[in-house]
């Protein structure tokens, strides 16, 4: 073999690993961007659902708007939806005066959740949620009403997507109390919209963890003496496929 011809293979040899090489970088790449891609539709798709989900519960569980039988279903394509347990206390400056076992509702897929509790609808993770539906509070001069919502002894799981028929029994109690300085207490594991919702109607907040189960209540003072009505409105929830 002559050095010509030497060099020619040693130029071929290093063409084909060249190729070669591009060809498996060319292939990582293509795999990265494939997981790109289904991650950014998967998240996507999750936001959705998210939102799907939230506008039907808040068709759905409507406390205010509805008496008697009322019906409606919550729709998503994957994800878990199941209730959870949450309370709202009312407090005067002697301790809890009532406690309403106001249960809840709540989807999750991966960092998106929804939650109804106390007849308010959160959308987002416990760090960054926003209302999409406020709670019901009317806080005057000398008078606070406060709403809400309680689904019964509802208790359910549904994982995978598909359509959750929800159909309740609607029925609302007024009880007047009589003057004082009322605080109310909502359990919640998306504490920043309810603190941001009674800040914004003149109201103190704090947080207190009143049965030990890791759920804080976020704890909403009202300034002054005020005469307070609490209003349940009882869900009596069912659901099912």
């Amino acid at each position: 073999m002559t050095a010509g011809d030497a060099g020619a293979d040693r130029r071929a040899q290093s063409h084909v690993v060249g190729v070669a090489l591009l060809l498996g970088i060319t292939a990582v790449s293509m795999a990265g961007l494939t997981a790109t891609v289904g991650t950014v539709v998967e998240s996507n798709t999750a936001g959705v659902d998210a939102g799907r989900v939230s506008a039907d519960l808040d068709g759905a569980l409507a406390p205010v708007e509805a008496t008697g039988y009322h019906r409606g279903s919550v729709s998503y394509t994957d994800g878990r939806l199941h209730t959870v347990d949450r309370s709202v206390r009312l407090l005067d400056g002697d301790g809890v005066v009532r406690t309403v076992d106001a249960g809840g509702v709540v989807w999750e897929r991966g960092d998106h959740r929804v939650a109804f509790v106390a007849g308010a609808v959160v959308r987002g993770p416990p760090g960054n949620a926003v209302f999409d539906a406020d709670p019901s509070l009317a806080a005057g001069a000398g008078t606070v009403v406060f709403g809400v919502a309680r689904t019964g002894n509802a208790s359910f799981a549904f994982a995978g997507g598909g359509r959750v028929p929800l159909t309740t029994r609607v029925g609302h109690d007024r009880t007047a109390h009589g003057d004082g300085e009322w605080r109310v207490a909502v359990e919640t594991a998306t504490p920043r919209p309810w603190r941001a919702f009674f800040r914004e109607r003149g109201a103190t907040t704090t947080a207190r963890d009143f049965d030990g189960d890791g759920v804080d209540s976020v704890v909403a003072s009202f300034p002054g003496t005020r005469e307070f009505h609490l209003v349940v409105h009882r869900l009596r929830l069912e659901a099912g496929r």
